[in-house]
């Protein structure tokens, strides 16, 4: 097995875990969050349906900073309001959102990386 598959398989690996970690996350905390009138309209645009789960873990793991910049700005609309879902969130909703995003972010980058660089020659030899 070359290092290109086994990489391929690592990455496929997490897949499997982001999945798992997204149906989690929102029937655990973003349902909740859906049903608490206060949060109910603070998850952020949704583009497709159960983007908000994805609008709610970036407010989660993001620095909170970062997250006020851009719901300050003009496509604030876009974003979920950390503050009002940190007030609303458990630490174990908010490490697990934590969690879900960056794994979503490592495995939805690493896989066309690593296609790109095989794509080079560099896993060849």
């Amino acid at each position: 097995m070359s290092t290109f598959s086994q990489l391929l398989a690592v990455v496929a690996f997490l897949m499997f875990w982001v999945c798992i970690l997204y149906v989690l996350f929102g029937q655990i905390t973003v349902r909740k969050l859906r049903k608490n009138p206060k949060t109910k309209d603070a998850l952020g645009m949704e583009y497709v349906s159960g983007w908000d789960i994805v609008n709610v873990a970036s407010a989660l793991a993001i620095p909170r900073s970062l997250s006020r910049k851009l719901e300050k700005g003009p496509l604030s609309y876009l974003y979920a309001n950390s503050d009002l879902l940190f007030e609303n969130t458990t630490k174990f909703d908010q490490l697990l959102g934590a969690i879900f995003y960056w794994l979503l972010i490592f495995t939805g980058l690493s896989g066309p990386v690593l296609v790109i660089l095989n794509s080079f020659g560099l896993f060849d030899g």
